[in-house]
């Protein structure tokens, strides 16, 4: 039986996405062709075209997918919670080309024109859910502001995973966020909060 063309379309659609994350990973969007993703898609010009119409399309339609492209686990909220999210994006970053090549566009935008921190401000909401959730636990000085350190710990964590992109290719990033976390849990945690936080004990061990 021949396959629909309307699943056929939503496959081969889903075939470009891929790709292109594939090239925007590996080349960045300024090396990035329409042709370079044509060839990695196995697909006509015809094909391309009915899908996006541009470099630049492409680009927006991974940048702006990049929250469909992980799974964050769903247990665990307050502090743990937080830590836990930025261990799990550590590793989407080495094992996720849909998630990675988002992340790099989100950080070469102006390259094609965009100015747009939704992927960031995405990011800001989930920490500050886990915020709340651990203001509500007792785990949170008097003094944080949970909306401003949601905004600090984006900024924070975007820093440290484009300086251990360029010095390892993410490789020593679970040892840069336990050094961060060491820096940040005393300075926003209740001492009730701080001895409920467990770092992952393999990375701790090598980043001490």
């Amino acid at each position: 039986m021949a396959e629909p063309k309307q699943e056929r379309a939503v496959r081969t659609r889903d075939t470009i996405l891929t790709a292109a994350a594939e090239i925007f990973d590996e080349y960045g969007y300024s090396g990035a062709s329409i042709n370079k993703i044509m060839t990695r898609a196995n697909v006509t010009q015809g094909g391309m075209y009915f899908h996006f119409k541009s470099k630049r399309e492409l680009a927006q339609a991974v940048l702006t997918h990049q929250q469909e492209f992980v799974d964050p686990p769903a247990e665990g909220f307050g502090l743990q919670g937080l830590v836990d999210l930025t261990f799990f994006t550590a590793h989407q970053l080495t094992s996720n080309v849909l998630f990675r090549a988002s992340v790099r566009l989100a950080v070469e935008q102006g390259e094609f024109g965009q100015r747009d921190d939704t992927a960031y401000q995405e990011w800001v909401e989930q920490l500050y859910v886990h915020l709340c959730a651990a203001r509500e636990q007792g785990e949170l000085l008097p003094e944080v502001d949970e909306r401003e350190l949601a905004n600090v710990l984006v900024g924070a964590y975007t820093g440290t995973q484009i300086f251990s992109n360029v010095a390892s290719g993410h490789a020593d990033l679970p040892e840069r966020l336990v050094s961060m976390w060491r820096y940040f849990l005393p300075a926003i945690a209740t001492p009730h909060g701080l001895a409920r936080v467990e770092l992952p004990a393999h990375v701790a061990r090598l980043a001490a």
